[in-house]
C-alpha cells in the first residue's frame, strides 16, 4: 500500500448530500460526473450500473494524485434500498472530523438542523484524553464525528 486514494459513501441523492459535506460542513466540491460506460459497470460489478459521482476536498489537506479526499456516489441504476445504518453492525463505518472547538460547530451544526447522537462528550482516558468528541448523521444516516483534539495536540499541529 502507498497511500489512500480516497473514500466513499453512497447516497440516496447525490444533490442533497452534495449540498450537505459542501455548504454545511465545508468541503470543497472538485468534480461532478455520471458515469454511464463499461468501465464502470466492470468495476462496480454491475452489468446496467449508471452512478452519479461527486469529488470533494477538505480545505488546506495536502492534495494528492486524486485530488479529493471524499466521493459521494449515487446509484441511478440499479437503485439501492437503505439498509440499517446502526454505528454497532458489521460493516458499518464512520468519517471523523477534526474541529477546533466541536461544542460551537455542534451548536451550529443543530442549529442548522443536523441530527447529533450526542452532545460533544469530554474524552477521559487514551491519546485524545483532554479532547472532545461527539457522533451526528448525515441525511443517509451516515455516522459522521467530530473530534476536538486535546490543546497540546492542537499545539503541536501549529
Amino acid at each position: 500500500m502507498r497511500g489512500v486514494w480516497h473514500f466513499s459513501f453512497t447516497v440516496a441523492d447525490l444533490g442533497r448530500s452534495v449540498a450537505f459535506y459542501r455548504d454545511l460542513l465545508g468541503f470543497t466540491l472538485v468534480h461532478r460526473q455520471e458515469q454511464d460506460n463499461d468501465y464502470t459497470r466492470r468495476l462496480v460489478g454491475y452489468p446496467d450500473a449508471v452512478l452519479r459521482v461527486a469529488q470533494l476536498a477538505v480545505p488546506g489537506q495536502p492534495r494528492g494524485v486524486s485530488t479529493h479526499d471524499l466521493e459521494l456516489v449515487e446509484y441511478v441504476q440499479p437503485r439501492g434500498e437503505a439498509r440499517d445504518p446502526a454505528r454497532h453492525l458489521p460493516g458499518a463505518a464512520h468519517l471523523a472530523l477534526t474541529v477546533e472547538d466541536a461544542r460551537a460547530e455542534h451548536a451550529r451544526l443543530s442549529a442548522a438542523g443536523v441530527r447529533f447522537v450526542n452532545p460533544p462528550e469530554e474524552i477521559t482516558a487514551g491519546v485524545n484524553k483532554g479532547g472532545y468528541a461527539c457522533y451526528f448523521l448525515d441525511p443517509d444516516e451516515i455516522t459522521l464525528e467530530l473530534v476536538q483534539p486535546p490543546a497540546i495536540l492542537l499545539r503541536s499541529n501549529d
